[in-house]
C-alpha cells in the first residue's frame, strides 16, 4: 500500500487500518509505504523488487497514482484506489466509490482494465491536461495561500477576469494540419475532471488514442459551467480531434498543467498515446 499523507489535506490513519485489516482477514502480506518527497520513485522501484506484489493499492490522488505509475511502468501488477486527494478526476472517470469499505473491495477482489497513458513533452498523463485559462487557474491557485472550494471558486472568477487573452494554435495530427484560435485546449485520455463535468464525451481510455477538445469561446458562463460539472458540449465554440499523435504549437508560451499539477508555460507540445500501460481495478 503506498499512501501520500498529505494529499487532499486529510489523515489517512483510517485508510491504512482498514487497508490493513483488509488484507489480514485475506490472508495477504501487507507493507505500506508512506511517499515523503525525497526519492519516493527508487524507494516504491526498491519495494517492488523487495516483495514482487501482484497489487497495489494507492490512498492518494492523481499525482500520487501517476508517481506510482510511472516508478513502475515496466512491471507486472494490478493497481487499486482509494480516492483520497484533492484531485481524483482518474477515480471519478472510472466510476470508483467514495467511501472507503466499497473503494476497499473494489481494490483488492475486482477485474482491472488496462488503460492507456498519454506522454506530452516526454512527461506522462493519465487522465487530463491542458493549456491556457485552466492551467492559469491550478497555478494561481497553487500559489495562493488560502485553499478550499470557495477559495477554488473566487480564483477561478479572479483568473477569468484578469487572464482575457487568447492564442493561436496550429494542431498537427496524423492526417492534417489545422489553425485554431483558443482560449484553452485539452488533452485528455478519459470523459471527466474531478468535478464530474464532461469535457471529453468520447473518451475511452483504453481505445489507443487521445482526444484534443478546443475550446475557442470562454467567457465566464462557460468557464463557470465547465468547473462545476455543466459543460454545453453542442457547440460551435468547441472542436474535438481524435488521434493517437499529435503536435501542438502556440504563437507564445502558454500555462500548461498535466493530472492536476501546474508544469509551467510552453509553446510547442509533442503528444502520443502509450496503449495499455497500466491495468486498474474497477467496478
Amino acid at each position: 500500500m503506498i499512501v501520500n499523507p498529505v494529499s487532499g489535506g486529510m489523515d489517512k490513519s483510517e485508510f491504512i487500518h482498514q487497508a490493513a485489516n483488509f488484507a489480514a482477514k485475506e490472508n495477504l502480506n501487507f507493507v505500506l509505504y508512506e511517499t515523503c518527497a525525497d526519492n519516493d520513485t527508487a524507494k516504491i522501484k526498491a519495494l517492488y523488487k523487495k516483495f514482487i506484489p501482484e497489487r497495489i493499492i494507492v490512498a492518494g490522488g492523481d499525482g500520487t497514482i501517476k508517481l506510482v505509475a510511472e516508478a513502475l511502468e515496466s512491471e507486472e501488477f494490478i493497481l487499486g484506489i482509494l480516492p483520497a486527494g484533492s484531485a481524483n478526476g482518474l477515480a471519478t472517470d472510472l466510476g470508483l466509490p467514495k467511501t472507503i469499505d466499497e473503494s476497499l473491495s473494489i481494490a483488492f477482489r475486482n477485474d482491472f482494465l488496462e488503460i492507456d497513458m498519454i506522454v506530452v513533452n516526454g512527461k506522462k498523463s493519465l487522465h487530463l491536461s491542458d493549456l491556457g485559462l485552466n492551467a492559469t487557474l491550478i497555478k494561481n491557485y497553487e500559489e495562493g495561500s488560502m485553499h478550499g472550494r470557495w477559495h477554488y471558486a473566487l480564483q477561478a472568477f479572479k483568473t477569468l477576469i484578469n487572464t482575457d487573452v487568447d492564442f493561436s494554435a496550429t494542431i498537427t495530427t496524423n492526417s492534417e494540419v489545422t489553425e485554431y484560435q483558443a482560449r484553452m485546449i485539452v488533452i485528455a485520455n478519459s470523459k471527466k475532471y474531478g468535478t464530474g463535468v464532461v469535457i471529453n464525451p468520447n473518451g475511452i481510455m483504453n481505445d489507443g488514442k487521445f482526444e484534443i477538445i478546443i475550446l475557442k469561446n470562454l467567457d465566464f458562463m462557460v468557464f463557470g459551467k465547465i468547473i462545476t460539472g455543466n459543460m454545453p458540449l453542442e457547440s460551435d465554440d468547441i472542436s474535438i480531434i481524435s488521434t493517437d499523435k499529435a503536435t501542438i504549437k502556440t504563437n507564445f508560451p502558454v500555462s500548461f498543467q498535466m493530472d492536476g499539477e501546474y508544469y509551467g508555460a510552453e509553446a510547442e507540445f509533442n503528444i502520443s498515446i502509450a496503449p495499455k500501460k497500466l491495468k486498474v481495478a474497477v467496478p
